[in-house]
């Protein structure tokens, strides 16, 4: 299959990437940075140089695309940050419809379901609305749990003050995934010959907000490492004074606040899905102490 992979080499489509090669597929990887081009081809690839934000780029290169893998990044910019990553996913979809390509799977996350109440995963409730109208396209909404690899960022917080934390309590369950089992489930839905749209969960581990700090606590030898629950404008303050733009530390406060009231999980709640991913949070465990003692 000829198979379009967004996301450059990024946590997700680099290993995604390297499962299709390896199966024998026809790769062509997007990225907007010509210095990853010596990487996308060392994996078997082929590069794509453009951005996403360019419509004819999109078209030519899904040209003769049997199936695309769409994801837009988290941050598109300081400003207008929802705004350009719903146009993103625009582009792809158009992109899509000019070259007729039969197959799509969405990156999206849970909390998808919501327009509101949940950050910038509200692009993605936008997004998924273009993709289920298109016609002749099969689609998957492959909705992700919280990233692993975003509890890196609270490494400086872990050393400065000795805490874990978000504007949530510790008894808050959040579904969490590791990039290598959306890679999985991507690569698996890629290959499927299905019709009509679908959602499906991918998850790696469902745990408490207070199992964040207490497994990461051992890992890094710091045992009584405590979760703290936030408020929302301390929240705020905290991203903005560890250099965040306004607007990005806005969206993450509200999305904290909807882990908080239950809107971000509670569609994956109610249609009790699965936990496909093998990646628990104590197997991270062990990648998080690397990065923290590097």
């Amino acid at each position: 299959m000829k198979i379009i992979i967004t996301g450059s080499v990024g946590n997700v489509a680099k290993p995604l990437t390297q499962q299709l090669v390896a199966e024998g597929h026809d790769i062509t990887v997007i990225s907007s940075n010509d210095s990853k081009i010596g990487e996308i081809e060392s994996i078997g690839a082929k590069a794509a140089i453009g951005s996403i934000a360019d419509l004819d780029f999109l078209v030519k290169t899904f040209e003769g695309a049997d199936a695309v893998f769409a994801m837009t990044p988290p941050n598109m910019g300081a400003v207008n940050i929802v705004e350009n990553t719903v146009n993103a996913g625009k582009n792809y979809a158009e992109a899509i419809r000019k070259n007729h390509v039969k197959r799509l799977v969405m990156l999206s996350s849970i909390g998808a379901e919501s327009p509101v109440e949940n950050g910038p995963i509200k692009s993605l409730y936008h997004i998924e609305k273009f993709y289920n109208d298109m016609e002749n396209t099969s689609v998957t909404l492959l909705r992700a749990g919280y990233f692993y690899f975003n509890f890196f960022n609270d490494i400086p917080l872990i050393k400065g003050a000795g805490i874990m934390g978000g504007n949530y309590s510790g008894d808050i369950s959040i579904p969490l995934v590791h990039p290598n089992d959306i890679a999985a489930a991507a690569a698996e839905e890629l290959l499927k010959n299905t019709d009509g749209k679908n959602i499906r969960y991918i998850v790696s581990d469902v745990r408490k907000a207070a199992d964040f700090a207490h497994v990461f606590g051992i890992a890094i030898e710091k045992p009584e490492l405590p979760w703290v629950e936030f408020s929302d404008e301390d929240s705020l303050n905290g991203m903005l004074q560890a250099g965040l733009p306004q607007e990005m530390a806005e969206l993450y406060t509200e999305m904290g606040r909807g882990v908080r009231t239950g809107v971000v999980q509670k569609d994956f709640i109610e249609h009790k899905a699965s936990v496909d991913g093998k990646i628990k949070l104590e197997d991270f465990a062990k990648e998080f102490s690397a990065k923290f003692n590097s």
